[in-house]
């Protein structure tokens, strides 16, 4: 199995029509996974540590973790068929009954990510997987660009109205997660969302909620050969 890896970091989460686009890489590349709703939210929470009232699940299995002495190590995004992302959790453990071990979980990309984030955890992308993916960052520094000017515009039509009322420095940046769709009207999301109103999650290419359409247990065979 190759075990070269990239580290890379979520740079930013996109709200699209019934998914979310998480934006992961580094200086040198960003690529593209699609989440659904539910989980594209929890990662957008933790990546702005947002607070909550209740705990969601990942915070729930988070405490679960704890609970044993157990936390998340690392994760890896290591493998990509077509559009479906797979990846792999680190789990290391150790308390007052057993010595340290470390456990590799099959997982889906999105529950990976909102691990990570929730305990500070390093993501690695797998050399093969970062080789292979379509380079997006172009894409984010218009959307980047894009979140800007909406907000410029947004300031300066309350500041007309007289109902701002703030100071310079007391205006927050606008995360890009937090970008109305509107203002990307005429921006080319060909390389983030696939136009085509299929209901087939693969082909919409976000994270299908089981991680593939295909069975899993074929990738997890192939895994323990690889051990």
């Amino acid at each position: 199995m190759n075990r070269e890896v990239i580290e890379a970091q979520v740079r930013a989460v996109l709200p699209l029509e019934g998914s979310f686009a998480v934006f992961l890489g580094n200086e040198e590349k960003t690529f593209v996974i699609y989440v659904d709703e539910s989980v594209g939210s929890a990662i957008s929470m933790f990546m702005r540590e947002v607070s909550k009232e209740r705990p969601l699940t990942h915070d729930l299995l988070a405490s679960v973790l704890m609970a044993f002495g157990a936390k998340v190590d690392r994760v890896i995004i290591n493998r990509v068929q077509g559009s479906v992302f797979f990846a792999r959790i680190i789990v290391s453990a150790e308390n007052e009954l057993h010595a340290r071990k470390v456990i590799e979980l099959d997982a889906r990309p999105s529950d990976s990510l909102a691990l990570a984030l929730q305990q500070s955890a390093p993501i690695f992308v797998a050399k093969a997987v970062w080789d292979s993916v379509e380079d997006v960052s172009a894409t984010l520094v218009e959307i980047e660009k894009r979140s800007a000017e909406q907000a410029e515009k947004e300031q300066a039509e309350q500041g007309a109205e007289g109902a701002l009322g703030l100071a310079d420095d007391e205006v927050e940046e606008i995360d890009p997660e937090d970008l109305d769709l509107e203002a990307l009207q005429g921006l080319d999301l060909e390389a983030l969302d696939d136009e085509d109103e299929d209901d087939d999650d693969e082909a919409k290419g976000y994270d299908d909620g089981y991680g593939s359409m295909d069975d899993d247990d074929d990738e997890g065979e192939d895994w323990k050969k690889d051990k």
